[in-house]
């Protein structure tokens, strides 16, 4: 059996002149992101995100210290991208201990994005 696709919605719609972004929930989600314009979009998809997405798809980093020495950037700004990313439902974290500390796995919880543009 064949698994189960995961894709997150954004509709971006024109409000009179302006474009509305919209990201519909995800079957299970309690939560739906209602957005004032594209800036919040242009921020969530940035090209530094796109890469740490791509990132943990394809090397599965172990921890958030890793995913930031992977993608050669500082603990700080990774940690504040990938907030933005769990936010909206795009990663999530799998806790692992090992020995008394605790690390956080980041892992795609999504598969697809589909973003449709209303006129």
């Amino acid at each position: 059996m064949a698994a189960k696709t995961k894709t997150r919605e954004i509709t971006i719609s024109d409000e009179g002149g302006a474009f509305q972004a919209f990201f519909k929930k995800l079957s299970g989600e309690h939560k739906e992101y209602d957005f004032q314009g594209l800036e919040t979009l242009r921020k969530l998809l940035s090209n530094e995100k796109a890469r740490l997405l791509h990132i943990i798809k394809t090397k599965k980093p172990i921890s958030i210290y890793a995913l930031a020495k992977i993608s050669g950037r500082d603990f700080k700004s990774v940690n504040d991208d990938i907030k933005v990313l769990q936010k909206f439902g795009f990663i999530e974290f799998i806790s692992e201990k090992t020995g008394r500390r605790e690390r956080l796995k980041p892992v795609l919880s999504i598969d697809r994005i589909r973003i449709d543009f209303k006129i």
